[in-house]
C-alpha cells in the first residue's frame, strides 16, 4: 500500500503543477522530470484499461459514420444539447482542475475558489454573448465567424496562428502531466508513456474525429462526476452532512485557523487579482476546442441548450471540488497515513496537489483509489484529443482550404488533410512532451487563458458586435494581443526568474491579460478607424447583413438540413 501510495504521490504531483493558468504560474518552481519509476497500481491499470478498451469501440463505431468534413469536424451536426452540454463540461473539467483548485482549497480555503469562480462566470459570457451567434454564422471553426465579412486570408490565418498557439501551448503541457503519471503509477519509461498517450490521442481524432472526441468527453465527464460526487458524498457523511460542522473542524486543524475562511490568502496583490479573474472569465471564449463544440448541434436553440447544460456540470463539479478541499483538511491532514516530516515538520505526502487522491483513498480505499487515478487518465486523453481536433481544423480548414486553395478543393481532400494534421500534431506533441520532460512546463499552461483572452475573444466579439471592425484592425489588434500576452508572462517572475534563473523579473506582475487584452481591443479599435480603405467601407457595410443572420440563423450553416 505503502508503495502504491508514493507511486501515486510522485505522479500527481507532477501533474498538479500543470494547473491552468494561476496555479501554473505560481507553482512555476517545480521540475517534472525529477520523479522516479515506482511500483506498478494494478487497480488503475485494470481501469484505465477498461476506459481505453471502450473509447477504442466508439472510435471504431464513430469512423464508419465519419463520411464527410460535416462529419468529421462537427460529428454532422447531429449532437443534442443535452450530450453537447456534457461534452463541453468533459472538455473543460480537466484533471488538473480536479486536483489543482482541491489542492487550493486544502492549503488556502476559501481563497481556493477564486479559480472555479473565475472559469465558471466565463460560461454565462459564452451564453449571453457567443453562442447563438457562433452558431449562425460559423461552419467549423471561429475563424468561420471572424472572416464572414473581413478578409479572408489574413484574417483566417491570424485566427489560425492563435489558435494553434493555444493549442500547441496546451497540448506540450498535457503531455508531460500524461508522461509523468503513466510512468510514476505505471513502472513505465518517460518516452514511451508519452508516445502511447499520443497514440491513443491520434487515432481518437484521425479515425473517428468529433464523433469520437464527443462520446470519449462525455464518457470521461461521467466518470469524473461521478467520482468526485462519491468523494463529496463521503466527506458530508462523515460530518452528519452539515456544513457548519465541516467548516468549524477545518477551521480547528487547519494552520491558518479562522483565516481560511476569508479572502486574501491565495491572491492579495489586486493588479494580480483582476488580471486573473479577466484571463479565466474571457480566456474561456476564446479557447478554440471549446468554441468548435458549437458546431456540433443542429441549430443555435441547441447551442444556447448546450451553454446552459454545460455550465450547470461545471458548477456543480466546482461545488464539489470546494467540499473535497475542506474535507481534505479535515480527514487528510490529520492522519498521520498521509504526511511525510519533512524538516522537523509535517507535509501532506506528495505535496497539497495530492489532496484529493489521499482523500480518495480515505473515503474509499485501494479500489476507488484506482478509480480516480484511471479517471485522472481519461481526462488527460479526452483533453488531448479535443486539442488535436481543434487543432487540425484550423490547420486543414482555415489554412489549407481557405488561405491556400482559396476554397478551390473539395471536402474529401480537406478531411485527408485534416487526418495528416492530426498525425502531425500528434507527433509535435510526443517529441515537445519528450523534450520537455525534464525543463519548467508550468508557464506554458500559463499562457494558454492569456493568450485565448487577449488574442482570439477581442476579436471575435468586436467581428460580431461592431461594425466599424476591418480587416486591418482585426489582424493588427489581435496580434499585438497575442504578442503582448505571451512577452509579459515570459519577462514575468514565473518564467524571468523561476524558469530562466536571473534575480528579478522585468515585468512584477505574474498574469498580464490585465495589460494585454485591453491593449487587443485598443490597437483592434485604433487600426480599424484609421482605416478608409475601399475593403473596409465594403466590411463595414456587410455588417447589417450579418447581425441579421446572427440573430435569426436565416442561411446559417445546416439550417435547412435541420
Amino acid at each position: 500500500m505503502r508503495t502504491t501510495m508514493t507511486a501515486l504521490a510522485g505522479a500527481l504531483a507532477a501533474f498538479g503543477t500543470l494547473l491552468a493558468t494561476g496555479t501554473a504560474a505560481m507553482a512555476a518552481g517545480a521540475d517534472l522530470g525529477q520523479a522516479a519509476q515506482q511500483a506498478t497500481n494494478w487497480h488503475a491499470i485494470v481501469m484505465f484499461l477498461l476506459f481505453v478498451a471502450g473509447t477504442l469501440a466508439i472510435t471504431y463505431w464513430a469512423a464508419k459514420r465519419t463520411k464527410t468534413a460535416a462529419d468529421f469536424y462537427a460529428a454532422g451536426g447531429g449532437i443534442t444539447g443535452f450530450q453537447n452540454g456534457l461534452a463541453i463540461a468533459g472538455d473543460y473539467m480537466s484533471a488538473a482542475s480536479f486536483l489543482g483548485i482541491s489542492a487550493l482549497v486544502y492549503g488556502s480555503g476559501y481563497d481556493g475558489l477564486i479559480f472555479s469562480v473565475g472559469w465558471l462566470v466565463g460560461w454565462p459570457i459564452i451564453l449571453f454573448l457567443i453562442a447563438e451567434r457562433l452558431r449562425n454564422l460559423g461552419k467549423y471553426t471561429f475563424a468561420d465567424v471572424a472572416s464572414y465579412r473581413l478578409g479572408r486570408t489574413p484574417v483566417r490565418t491570424f485566427a489560425a496562428t492563435g489558435s494553434l498557439v493555444v493549442v500547441i501551448f496546451y497540448l506540450i503541457g498535457q503531455m508531460v502531466g500524461a508522461g509523468q503519471l503513466i510512468k510514476l503509477l505505471f513502472g513505465m519509461e518517460y518516452i514511451y508513456a508519452v508516445i502511447i498517450v499520443g497514440a491513443l490521442m491520434m487515432i481518437y481524432v484521425t479515425f473517428g474525429g468529433m464523433v469520437a472526441t464527443t462520446w470519449v468527453q462525455i464518457i470521461k465527464a461521467g466518470l469524473l462526476l461521478s467520482g468526485a460526487t462519491v468523494i463529496a458524498f463521503g466527506v458530508m457523511y462523515q460530518f452528519g452532512f452539515s456544513f457548519e460542522q465541516l467548516f468549524a473542524r477545518a477551521i480547528e486543524v487547519h494552520p491558518k485557523h479562522e483565516a481560511i475562511m476569508s479572502p486574501g490568502t491565495l491572491v492579495s496583490n489586486p493588479i494580480d487579482a483582476v488580471s486573473l479573474g479577466i484571463a479565466l472569465m474571457f480566456g474561456t471564449a476564446g479557447l478554440p476546442h471549446i468554441l468548435m463544440r458549437f458546431f456540433t448541434v443542429p441549430d443555435a436553440r441547441e447551442a444556447r441548450k448546450s451553454v446552459f447544460y454545460a455550465t450547470g456540470f461545471i458548477g456543480y463539479f466546482y461545488i464539489l471540488t470546494f467540499i473535497i478541499g475542506f474535507g481534505a483538511i479535515c480527514l487528510v491532514a490529520t492522519n498521520p497515513a498521509y504526511l511525510d516530516v519533512v524538516k522537523g515538520g509535517l507535509n501532506l505526502r506528495g505535496g497539497n496537489n495530492m489532496a484529493a487522491i489521499h482523500l480518495a483513498h480515505a473515503i474509499g480505499g485501494d479500489l476507488f483509489l484506482g478509480f480516480i487515478s484511471a479517471v485522472a487518465f481519461a481526462t488527460i486523453l479526452a483533453v488531448v484529443s479535443g486539442l488535436t481536433l481543434a487543432g487540425a481544423s484550423a490547420i486543414s480548414h482555415d489554412l489549407y482550404a481557405s488561405v491556400f486553395m482559396h476554397g478551390k478543393t473539395t471536402e474529401g481532400k480537406e478531411v485527408t488533410v485534416s487526418r495528416y494534421a492530426s498525425l502531425g500534431l500528434g507527433v509535435i506533441a510526443v517529441l515537445l512532451g519528450i523534450v520537455f520532460e525534464k525543463q519548467n512546463v508550468a508557464f506554458i499552461v500559463a499562457l494558454t487563458f492569456s493568450v485565448a483572452a487577449s488574442a482570439n475573444f477581442p476579436v471575435l466579439v468586436m467581428s460580431m458586435f461592431w461594425s466599424g471592425l476591418t480587416t486591418r484592425g482585426a489582424v493588427i489588434g489581435g496580434t499585438i494581443g497575442l504578442v503582448t500576452s505571451v512577452v509579459l508572462v515570459v519577462l514575468s517572475k514565473a518564467v524571468w526568474v523561476q524558469s530562466f534563473g536571473y534575480a528579478e523579473p522585468i515585468v512584477p506582475y505574474a498574469y498580464p491579460a490585465i495589460f494585454s487584452m485591453p491593449a487587443a481591443f485598443f490597437f483592434t479599435w485604433l487600426f480599424s478607424v484609421l482605416d478608409n480603405s475601399p475593403r473596409a467601407a465594403k466590411e463595414r457595410a456587410a455588417f447589417e447583413a450579418q447581425s441579421i443572420r446572427s440573430e435569426t440563423g436565416l442561411g446559417a450553416e445546416g439550417a435547412a438540413a435541420h
